[in-house]
């Protein structure tokens, strides 16, 4: 029978073990025999005993180095562990910076309003190429109604358009459906914003004569009523008067950043402007 390659060592140790005893003990039973006699048997059992005893020193210094190997890897598992733990405790707490930040600066946003708002995180987006939307996490039992505004401390995101009792639908001013009253800062030209999905937005009824460049900021111009005057629609991108038509086309890059958008404030009407 085959003795499996990782035993032959532990066997070899036993074998000599095992003839060195018995060796000695046969020296041992005839110590009344002629000198001559006695003499072989201790040359002989001398090599034996010690090849065992170096067998054995070498299988103890194995099983030392075992013991030494099992508890580095024990230790290097728990350290490991450690590690991770604290690396997720770093990542806890960073994203915990970084939304105070955020937070922050939403306060900062609402201190600066006149309006009642309402904080509210973003938990859905939509995945459709032809609706711009995002979901929230209030709704009428937190007071949201359809047509409310809805901002980040970047700008304006768009308005709600559905509501549920704790969820509302929120339709971004990227959105083709979506139009909002604005104006050039620095010329005070007005028109009105309309979304242009992925290409941004498009800034209509600008007529050709006004003087309208890029980096112009666009603001929302508070003529309809919902949103209310001077919060940030985004800044014009390109400018274009070809053609016989009487407005020129300007093209205006929303001022927030919506894939990335996380909380929000939703603006609550005064009771005489709500409709």
């Amino acid at each position: 029978m085959l003795i499996p390659h990782k035993y032959h060592f532990p066997v070899v140790a036993a074998v000599l073990l095992i003839s060195s005893l018995a060796v000695i003990s046969y020296s041992a039973s005839r110590l009344s025999e002629t000198g001559f006699l006695r003499k072989m048997v201790l040359e002989v059992a001398a090599p034996v005993e010690d090849a065992v005893n170096v067998s054995l020193k070498g299988l103890h210094n194995s099983w030392k180095r075992y013991l030494f190997l099992v508890g580095m890897e024990d230790e290097n598992r728990r350290l490991r562990h450690g590690n991770a733990v604290l690396s997720e405790q770093l990542n806890h707490y960073r994203e915990g910076y970084i939304e105070g930040i955020r937070l922050r600066k939403l306060l900062n946003l609402k201190d600066g309003l006149s309006n009642r708002v309402v904080a509210a995180r973003v938990v859905d987006r939509s995945r459709a190429s032809l609706f711009k939307t995002i979901l929230i996490d209030k709704g009428t039992a937190d007071g949201m109604r359809v047509g409310f505004p809805v901002l980040s401390e970047q700008g304006v995101v768009g308005r709600i358009i559905e509501t549920a009792w704790h969820a509302s639908q929120v339709l971004l001013l990227v959105d083709g459906n979506s139009n909002i009253d604005g104006l050039i800062q620095r010329s005070r030209a007005q028109g009105i914003l309309q979304g242009a999905g992925s290409a941004g937005c498009n800034l209509k009824y600008i007529s050709r004569v006004e003087e309208v460049l890029p980096g112009d900021v666009v603001l929302s111009s508070g003529l309809a009523g919902v949103f209310p005057k001077g919060l940030l629609l985004g800044v014009v991108t390109g400018v274009s008067r070809k053609g016989e038509g009487l407005f020129q086309k300007v093209d205006v890059a929303p001022a927030v950043d919506f894939g990335k958008l996380e909380e929000v404030l939703a603006l609550i009407p005064d009771a005489g402007a709500e409709k």
